[in-house]
Parts: C-alpha cells; structure tokens; sequence
C-alpha cells in the first residue's frame, strides 16, 4: 500500500484520515510545455525525501491521516474531465474530509471549483497564479486550462493573486477590485490586507505553480518572469489559512524535468505546508 511520504499506515486510513489527496494527471489542453500529467508521481518521489515536521507550526500535520484516492481515469476529452471531476467531486464532498488534488493542468480546476461552491455557501476561490485564465472558450472548449477560472468568475467571489500574463479579450471578465496583480505585491505593503478583505469566510484554493517565479520553479508548461518566492507565498497563505475557513485547494501544473528535482521537491514541500497551516 503506497501512502502519501511513506506514511505509517495507519496515517493513510480512509476512516480515520481528516485529508484526502487525489491525482488527476490529466494534460489533454496544455497548448506548449506538456508533462503535468507527470507530476503527481515526481511530487510523490520528493514527498518521501521530505522531512515530515514542519518547523513553522511546530506540528506533524501527516498524523492528522492523509488517505490516498484512487487516481482519476484516463479522459479522451476535456468535456469527459469535467464531467468525472465535477461529479466525483460532489460526491466526496459528502465524506466531510479536507479535500485536496494535485493535478494535471489546470484544467482540473473548473470541475472541483463548481463542486465546491454549490456545496459552500458564499465560496471565495483564491486562484494564486501566473495566468488570468478568463477565456470562456479556448480550442474549441470551455474546459481548456486556458479557461480555467472563468467559470468560477461567474459564479463565486473570485481572488486572483500573483497574476502577470493575460491577453486583452480577458480584460472584460476580470474584476480589478479582487486582482493583485504580481507587480503590487512587490511594490505595494497594503496589498495583503486588501486581499484578505476581499475574501468572505469560506475559501477554496487552486494554486498553479507557475505563480512562483520560474527561478526556483521551472518545471511548469509557461514559466512567466517576475513570479513570486517562496516567502512571498506561504506567508500570504498563512494568513490566508488563519483568518478564513479553507475548505479545500488544488495543486497543478508540475511538469516535471528530468534530473531536476528541486521543483517537485518544492510542490511537495508546499503541499504539506499547506496542510499544515490548515491543522496547526
């Protein structure tokens, strides 16, 4: 029985364990760099090589239980992606579990996100990214990673943080008051507070690693300069986890690079950061 870290067992029960993490390895829309379907297994090689107590917190957040979902299947279509996410999400939602995947591209998100805010009332989504992903339509779908957040713009209270490429047609579904772009949180002190008050109480995260800058995060299908580090990003998570209710998040586009290990090791290590700031 493999487990999350190379957890004892009985950490990784289905019973007993308060998290669920599911791969859905899924890259059929990623239009240059492929292999995010790769990264649920390098993030699973680097989360054995990682030490499990998290200094911060001063908590081992893996003996919370941390039970392993069977993988998502193979999609022929994005429409079928959507369609096994979405109601395979809804249905686990129902478990009262800490719901967590790691994807995939970021496609994955739209299925989860609708899940989840038609089970929370009043849901903000926290997207933490280099792309706006506001396309309503992109190749010939609503489903392309390229369209990933728009549903949820329509729907929920949306955040976008750490946002530095866009094309124009987006401009019209974007909503400028919750948009922190990653040139202010260089530049400007107060954007955290702003971000903060933008979110109601209940709070999902979908989190493309391409918000980090590609200096420490290269493995990823459109690495964009100017992203964040890692201190820029956990301590807004921190805060994010301590003065809001996260009900959930996502984990996506890992593609890995061969011989690099630095970058998976870094989604792992974010991963279980996240957990941690969650159960501390």
């Amino acid at each position: 029985m493999k487990t999350f870290a190379g957890i004892e067992k009985q950490y990784a029960n289905k019973d007993t364990a308060k998290i669920y993490l599911q791969s859905i390895p899924y890259d059929g829309t990623s239009t240059w760099g492929k292999g995010a379907d790769k990264g649920f297994v390098a993030f699973m090689n680097a989360a054995e090589n990682m030490e499990l107590y998290d200094i911060e917190t001063d908590t081992e957040v893996y003996k919370q239980g941390i039970y392993l979902l069977e993988e998502a299947p193979k999609f022929l279509t994005p429409e079928q992606m959507f369609d096994y996410t979405y109601k395979n999400t809804k249905k686990l939602l129902f478990d009262n579990k800490f719901l967590t995947f790691f994807g995939g591209e970021h496609s994955i998100s739209i299925g989860l996100i609708k899940a989840h805010y038609e089970y929370f009332d009043d849901l903000t989504v926290l997207q933490i990214d280099a792309h706006a992903d506001l396309r309503p339509n992109y190749n010939g779908t609503p489903y392309n990673h390229a369209c990933a957040l728009y549903d949820a713009s329509k729907n929920c209270n949306l955040v976008q943080f750490g946002i530095r490429s866009m094309d124009v047609s987006e401009k019209d579904n974007m909503n400028y008051n919750n948009v922190f772009f990653a040139d202010e949180v260089n530049y400007d002190n107060s954007w955290e507070e702003n971000a903060l008050d933008a979110m109601t109480e209940n709070v999902y995260i979908t989190f493309d690693l391409d918000a980090f800058d590609p200096s420490i995060m290269p493995a990823t299908g459109t690495p964009e300069p100017g992203g964040l580090d890692w201190y820029q990003a956990t301590n807004f998570l921190q805060s994010v986890f301590e003065s809001k209710n996260v009900v959930g998040f996502d984990i996506v586009e890992l593609a890995p690079i061969e011989g690099h290990h630095a970058s998976q090791f870094l989604a792992a290590k974010l991963y279980y950061k996240m957990l941690s700031y969650k159960f501390a």
